[in-house]
């Protein structure tokens, strides 16, 4: 069964009595295989179409409408064989001349229901073309017949013939409906005449507005295709926007939320992602990744945090050496130092690379964890695969200078300044530290004075006892000398 047949023959229920008193019934597949459809020149509300030509119809006599009746009950019972052989006979009675052209019409008809419920769509065509070539049939018998030949076209993927069966159909007759141009927007879809399949599906959902009805989904998704192939974003949003209002689905926010972004609506991108989000709608874990970065980049790196810490915890996101690096950084731009390390001691164990060692160790160094920001940042170092080298030589240089193993930290400064994008900064941290020993030393060496001064005054001469007083201000002139 082809794409068309399972989208809409699916939803048609073939009807039995086919045969009226007076005019045999063209079926519901022509009444219930309602699809997009419609070309420019039908759009206007305005146009007139030609008065319709007085036709005068031979009588359906009662013998034959008998021998009708009979098939029909067979056709009823599923009993097709049966209907189709009395259908036989009566062509063979008298041959095709022994009927009025009405009554072949009836005959065709009722043969192109067998036969299309025995899925012989190609010969039910054929059938359904007998029925329109008999000349004086009911005007309404050949309008229907007509657009279930259209549809047929459309079963059998002869999509041009299809298109040019429905112009025809919609020639002549005076109440188009919605349905049909839907069908006509979907032949004109597949022969990817984008805008005239437009016209038409904008045409069914404007008919359904104009009634106080709501337009079918699938008419919105059509149209929703047609502009963003046609790299049309606004009626592509305008389109999701109508979807939202009336199939409030999670496909249709995560879409829109992607339009808003290439809008650069950024905050109507991340209102509508985190709508989707706050209602569960958000399972995958792309989506609640995306999530997480909308949140981020909408500097809100505390609900970007909580996305992941909660997707990674109900395993919802996987645990990949990417996804606890976005939550540690999530963390620890919300200033949560304390949740951002376990979650880069995570990310940095399952990486290969040492690039997230050196980033755990600038963590660390925030939370004045010295030495442990040594140890991530040779690790790092010594692992490869670090992006700035010299950034995590200057940040080393700095855990070392603050775990007061100067010699090292010169070490690490210098390393850095081989690179000429950390040479400044390199250099200026070596002058600092060279000014902080320096003055370290100085202070070293008072302090060490002074101790030295209190001892000798505050011990007597062991040869002779001697009283001496001494002021503060000896003291403070002593220590200047």
């Amino acid at each position: 069964m082809t794409w068309f047949e399972s989208t809409f023959l699916t939803r048609v229920a073939i009807p039995a009595a086919l045969v009226l008193v007076v005019q045999v019934a063209i079926t519901q597949v022509q009444r219930d295989l309602g699809l997009p459809v419609f070309s420019a020149a039908h759009a206007q509300k305005d146009a007139k179409k030609p008065e319709r030509e007085t036709r005068r119809t031979p009588a359906l006599r009662n013998k034959v409408y008998e021998k009708l009746s009979e098939a029909q009950a067979a056709a009823e019972a599923k009993d097709l064989a049966m209907a189709k052989s009395i259908l036989d006979a009566m062509i063979a009675e008298g041959g095709k001349k022994a009927l009025n052209s009405y009554e072949l019409a009836n005959v065709y008809n009722l043969y192109a229901f067998i036969q299309y419920s025995r899925e012989d769509y190609a010969g039910a065509l054929r059938s359904y073309e007998q029925v329109v070539s008999q000349p004086d049939i009911p005007l309404a018998m050949e309008i229907n017949t007509r657009f279930t030949i259209a549809q047929l076209y459309f079963v059998q993927e002869e999509w041009q013939k299809g298109i040019d069966a429905l112009e025809l159909w919609f020639n002549m007759t005076d109440t188009p409906n919605a349905n049909a141009y839907v069908l006509l927007a979907q032949g004109y879809y597949q022969v990817k005449d984008y805008n005239k399949a437009l016209i038409n599906v904008e045409k069914a959902i404007s008919m359904q507005l104009e009634k106080g009805k709501i337009p079918k989904e699938q008419w919105y998704n059509l149209a929703r295709f047609l502009y963003f192939e046609k790299n049309d974003v606004k009626n592509t949003v305008r389109t999701l926007e109508a979807l939202l209002t009336y199939y409030p689905k999670k496909e249709y926010w995560v879409q829109v939320s992607h339009m808003y972004g290439e809008q650069k609506k950024e905050a109507d991108q991340l209102a509508a992602m985190e709508t989707a989000y706050v209602q569960s709608m958000l399972e995958k874990d792309s989506e609640q990744v995306n999530m997480a970065y909308l949140y981020l980049n909408g500097d809100v790196p505390y609900k970007a945090a909580k996305v992941m810490d909660k997707g990674l915890n109900n395993d919802s996101i996987e645990g990949t050496s990417k996804n606890w690096e976005l939550v540690g950084a999530s963390w620890r731009q919300s200033q949560e130092l304390k949740k951002a390390i376990p979650a880069m001691e995570k990310a940095a164990a399952k990486s290969n690379k040492g690039e997230l060692y050196a980033r755990l160790g600038n963590v660390y160094l925030d939370n004045d964890e010295y030495k442990k920001a040594v140890s991530a940042i040779n690790k790092g170092l010594s692992r490869g695969g670090v992006k700035r080298p010299d950034s995590a030589r200057l940040v080393l240089g700095m855990a070392y200078f603050n775990s007061q193993q100067y010699d090292k930290a010169r070490d690490a400064f210098e390393a850095a300044a081989e690179d000429e994008r950390s040479e400044e900064y390199a250099k200026q941290w070596m002058a600092y530290m060279e000014s902080e020993l320096s003055r370290q030393k100085a202070l070293q060496e008072e302090d060490a004075a002074l101790q030295q001064m209190t001892e000798a005054l505050t011990q007597p001469d062991t040869d002779e006892e001697l009283e001496v007083e001494v002021s503060p201000e000896d003291v403070v002139n002593k220590k200047s000398d």
